[in-house]
């Protein structure tokens, strides 16, 4: 009896659990917030070559993202699950580019299980439902790596490796070249087919990839003079050697990020990397190809003196295929690969779902009769898929590796069936987080209490922070106070930025005025506040997310 969840099934899952829920909550600030503001702008504005943040300009990134989420907001309207259709979408596509590869690699079994792997843990499915850039462009990255695997035995599929070379260049620049191109150079060093540096330059592939990168980067330059030093030179070389952008994190930062973004398949990693070694059977190398693809982002970020979480989403889908090979050993009887896996999985699983209990009423930031809700169903659903794996089931695993038959021995299949089975239920589960934290810093509150009260010619301001997402639910620009950040570019060419950059001493002054004016800040400076502006109205107060939103005009 062969025991396995049926393909179609599996993708019915896969794409239900990818969408499912994907606008019940506010956008997160402040990257939410700003990946939305920015597409809604270009389509206020009709400007679709220069990207403006609160109405100034906005270089940090390129625009292909922002295209695609204004498609999504032209097609559905501007709403949560519009702006996070387009990460949504590309973790589907990682997802199905992986299985793609992977069945081409190892087989269909290892194709299905990599493909639960890749949109269950909890790295990926979590960047997928945030509209942030990172899995934008690994999708193209992986759409890339993928084309240029194809491209070795069929040479036309070398258009996928430059096009998503392009739209990931478009999506979060330089990087879109780089990590494919050092992937694919150590892969020909390590493996010594030099000829593969000609194969490699595909001439149709190379004009595809000028055709889709170089006439936005024109048309910005031409319309923005300041635009080439601002993004080429100071976001990609001095943010990468530098720490500018105050995000510096220790060498080995992402090595405990990988084993927790990997939950809940983390006890498969010793095997993923045990799968890179050299096999008499491979003559491609495909090991050392997924190994590389996963090692060079893995370092390339690691030696950044900027370090973001997403940064390593890239790695993931090599791990998944490898971890897809793994996880049908074990289906197939493998003992030490069960043991290996169930002890180590077991073991981490167990400590992160005590931990949810544990945990909630050691925090004071949230009341623990608040966290519990959502703590508690994570702690079960890790506890049951941490016993799922665990030893009770190995002993019907001992059959000798030389007469195991999975027909005669079903449990293993059982097992890894109702592992990912369990995998799908714990990332929704874990899912319902993104509730909890939109309660603690999203706009959509906030802004809902001043719509309520807002007519034309009222001013909204934000102090101390940009608040990017007030300006997206708002649909208007805010005058910010204190408030430059990632904007001083921008806000050094702004044309009248007495009016839209103001100090404390500008505030007074508006606030004395005849304009209503609606003030948005953090609740803990209220005593600075009251001293600087005066008699106010609260219209608005959480005290668990200590935010408050003040009026010079009372509430009528």
């Amino acid at each position: 009896m062969n025991v396995k969840i049926p393909p179609l099934l599996t993708a019915a899952l896969i794409v239900l659990c990818g969408l499912w829920g994907l606008g019940d909550w506010g956008l997160l600030d402040p990257d939410e917030g700003r990946y939305s503001e920015i597409p809604r702008e270009m389509m206020a504005t009709g400007d679709y070559v220069t990207p403006r943040l609160n109405y100034v300009k906005y270089f940090e990134k390129p625009v292909l993202h922002y295209w695609f989420t204004a498609a999504c907001f032209a097609a559905f309207g501007q709403n949560e699950f519009a702006s996070r259709l387009t990460p949504a979408l590309c973790g589907l596509g990682g997802v199905f580019v992986a299985f793609v590869l992977a069945r081409r690699i190892y087989g269909l079994r290892e194709a299905v299980r990599a493909s639960v792997i890749l949109s269950t843990c909890l790295l990926w499915f979590a960047i997928a439902r945030l509209n942030i850039l990172d899995m934008t462009v690994s999708f193209f990255i992986t759409v890339s790596l993928a084309g240029f695997w194809l491209g070795l035995t069929e040479r036309r599929y070398l258009l996928l490796f430059y096009a998503g070379m392009a739209l990931a260049t478009l999506t979060k620049g330089l990087i879109g070249v780089v990590l494919p191109v050092g992937i694919v150079f150590w892969y020909v060093v390590l493996t010594r087919r030099w000829r593969l540096f000609l194969h490699a330059l595909y001439p149709p592939g190379a004009a595809l990839f000028l055709v889709l990168s170089v006439p936005w980067f024109w048309a910005v330059c031409s319309a923005n003079p300041d635009f080439f030093y601002f993004f080429f030179v100071q976001e990609h070389f001095l943010r990468y050697a530098t720490q500018m952008h105050g995000r510096y994190q220790p060498f080995w930062f992402f090595v405990p990020i990988l084993a927790g973004g990997l939950i809940p398949w983390a006890g498969l990693l010793p095997d993923m990397l045990r799968g890179t070694l050299p096999r008499h059977d491979d003559a491609e190398r495909s090991g050392l190809f997924l190994g590389l693809w996963f090692a060079v982002p893995f370092l390339f970020f690691s030696l950044s003196s900027s370090k973001l979480i997403p940064y390593i989403v890239p790695c993931l889908p090599p791990l998944a295929i490898l971890g897809g090979r793994a996880l049908t050993s074990i289906a197939d009887g493998d003992v030490g690969a069960a043991k290996r896996f169930g002890r180590l999985n077991g073991a981490l699983l167990l400590l992160l779902a005590a931990a949810g209990v544990i945990y909630p009423p050691l925090q004071e930031k949230i009341p623990a009769s608040a966290l519990y809700p959502y703590t508690l169903p994570a702690s079960i659903s890790l506890a049951a898929l941490a016993l799922c794996g665990w030893k009770p089931r190995l002993r019907h695993m001992n059959i000798p590796l030389t007469t195991r038959d999975p027909r005669a021995n079903p449990s293993p299949q059982k097992m890894v069936m109702a592992l990912c089975l369990l995998a799908f239920v714990n990332a929704l589960v874990f899912a319902r987080g993104f509730t909890l934290e939109a309660g603690l810093i999203s706009y959509k509150e906030p802004a809902a209490a001043i719509q309520e009260r807002l007519q034309p010619g009222d001013v909204v301001a934000g102090y101390g922070d940009i608040m990017q997402g007030l300006g997206f639910y708002l649909k208007r620009r805010i005058v910010l106070v204190n408030a430059v950040g990632e904007l001083e570019f921008g806000a050094r060419q702004e044309k009248d930025p007495r009016r839209w950059f103001i100090g404390r001493e500008e505030l007074k002054a508006l606030w004395d005025g005849k304009e209503r004016v609606f003030l948005a800040s953090d609740g803990r400076k209220m005593e600075e506040l009251e001293r600087l502006l005066g008699k106010s109205t609260i219209i608005w107060r959480d005290q668990t997310r200590n935010d408050v939103v003040l009026s010079n005009r009372g509430l009528e």
